[in-house]
């Protein structure tokens, strides 16, 4: 069965929903839905890195990578520390600039209107409170003891009380307390979009998130569009490592580290099950027609060549 992904069109209006946006980027004034920054920014992030579920669900705050002092094409990485990860192993995607600036713009204007003050405390079944002091990227004090974040599970996580109140969470409710119900939030904005704009539309869930950054990555890896900003990029800069390896590894072996996968063989049958040949016809069609390589009857010779493969459903 092939797994489904959202295509660009349906990325950026699904992109533009979670913001209350209509297709063509107006605000939808039908549209009466609460904390559309967070929505925006963490969809945004999610997209562009693919991370899993509980992934981005528990990461807090202080983990978020800040914004580098300049705009650069070549993405920055996003580390996704071992006590959220599958496996519990630590590993590093990325995300481009543009959202991880919208990423940090939330989190200093409407998270830090949300949680200052915050009366917050973690109900009583959940466990006791995890009170935070001396909190940076790395770690912090938890009720007096330095720990690493990397050590702390889910559970534990959405216990943190942050030093100036609230979750330690990088969603969270207007009032400071954490926010986890995102399958509910991607399935009303893509039901939204569905019965007002575009009846095609399909249900969105976490996971289809994750497979669409898979075949969005991979096209651009096979373009070459990475590389080519990563040449553009001197070895004084300080996304020097990252423009290396970008223009030394190969495709599959990128796309293996940003999803997580301990083999490429993984990788090889994630990608067959997300219908790798419509990414390849689309992708051949594009090139050609940008670079004048594609006539009429090369497109026709092309379609010959897949006149006997099974129809994607």
């Amino acid at each position: 069965m092939t797994i489904k992904y959202l295509d660009d069109d349906f990325t950026d209006m699904f992109l533009k929903g979670l913001a209350g946006l209509s297709p063509d980027g107006e605000r939808d004034l039908r549209y009466r839905g609460r904390e559309l920054a967070r929505n925006s920014a963490v969809g945004r992030m999610i997209v562009f890195s693919g991370l899993r579920s509980q992934e981005y669900t528990y990461l807090l705050v202080c983990e978020v990578p800040l914004l580098p002092s300049r705009r650069s094409a070549v993405p920055v990485s996003f580390p996704v520390p071992s006590g959220v990860t599958k496996g519990t192993k630590y590993r590093e995607s990325w995300i481009d600039y543009d959202s991880l600036a919208e990423l940090n713009s939330y989190i200093a204007l409407d998270r830090a209107a949300a949680t200052f003050g915050s009366s917050w405390r973690p109900p009583a079944r959940w466990g006791e409170p995890l009170f935070v002091t001396d909190a940076d990227q790395r770690g912090g004090h938890v009720n007096g003891v330095r720990v690493q974040w990397s050590s702390l599970g889910p559970d534990e996580r959405r216990r943190l009380v942050a030093p100036e109140g609230g979750s330690m969470l990088l969603s969270v409710w207007s009032q400071g307390r954490p926010f986890t119900g995102w399958s509910t939030v991607f399935a009303r904005a893509s039901d939204r979009i569905r019965e007002r704009y575009e009846p095609r539309f399909p249900h969105v869930n976490p996971h289809r998130l994750r497979h669409t950054m898979a075949m969005a990555t991979m096209a651009r890896l096979m373009r070459g569009w990475y590389e080519q900003a990563a040449r553009q990029v001197r070895d004084t800069d300080d996304d020097a490592a990252l423009a290396h390896y970008l223009r030394t590894q190969e495709p599959l072996l990128i796309l293996r580290d940003l999803l997580g996968h301990t083999s490429s063989l993984t990788t090889e049958a994630y990608l067959h099950r997300l219908d790798v040949l419509r990414l390849f016809t689309s992708l051949y069609r594009r090139v050609g027609r940008e670079y004048g390589l594609l006539d009429e009857e090369a497109e026709l010779e092309l379609e010959t060549e897949f006149d006997n493969e099974p129809a994607v459903v």
